[in-house]
């Protein structure tokens, strides 16, 4: 059976398994539709990883055909700007956990006013700076597990006490960062270089799993 990038069958073969003899298509000569494909997906919704790679995909193909377009001109398309840096991410490392800087990203991470084909420049920046984050992470992971700790929330602790905005606001009404992408990230990767792991306690990994199950109901 023929199966697409995600490991699922495409729309052919699963009509083909489900024994359908036609299939409902709508035509438009509208080309730019096919970059609201988040948007206008109803099959079933993408996960960060499907999304991210996804937009990256549209990134490169929109910076192919409108090189003096800037990158703030296709938000709604692009749904949201971490998306882009995440999806640089999961290029780097298909097993990137993004899901736990998701929510740093989308408090310090905004739409760059550079052109599609320079703006990548800078997210790969800041990608890799991420992605050498995560490798201090699963060092004080490691730490944690010899020192006894098995919690499944490991990670999700260790981003929040390293995240530099964790546990700030923006102010109502305002979508002004809180400090920039790259300010943000110098300072979670100087926290994870000073991160003592000896000083963690089980209430503090408690309270991360009560607030990480809040999230996923």
């Amino acid at each position: 059976m023929k199966r697409g990038d995600s490991g699922r069958p495409t729309g052919s073969a699963a009509a083909k398994l489900l024994g359908l003899k036609q299939v409902t298509a709508l035509i438009s000569p509208d080309g730019e539709l096919a970059y609201r494909n988040l948007a206008l997906n109803t099959e079933k919704a993408h996960n960060l990883k499907d999304r991210s790679l996804e937009v990256i995909r549209m990134a490169r193909a929109l910076a192919a055909c409108s090189k003096r377009s800037r990158e703030d001109q296709y938000a709604d398309q692009f749904e949201s700007a971490a998306l882009l840096t995440l999806g640089f991410c999961y290029e780097d490392n298909g097993r990137f956990a993004g899901g736990a800087y998701h929510p740093l990203l989308r408090k310090v991470d905004r739409f760059s006013g550079k052109t599609l084909p320079s703006s990548p420049r800078e997210r790969e920046g800041h990608a890799s700076c991420l992605l050498q984050i995560d490798g201090q992470v699963k060092q004080i992971i490691e730490a944690l597990r010899e020192r006894g700790f098995k919690s499944p929330y490991l990670r999700n602790f260790v981003v929040a006490r390293i995240n530099p905005v964790c546990f700030h606001r923006a102010k109502k009404g305002s979508d002004e960062p809180l400090m920039t992408l790259s300010a943000a990230l110098t300072r979670m990767a100087a926290s994870a270089r000073k991160f003592d792991a000896g000083s963690v306690r089980d209430s503090d990994l408690a309270l991360v799993a009560a607030l990480s199950s809040e999230s996923e109901t």
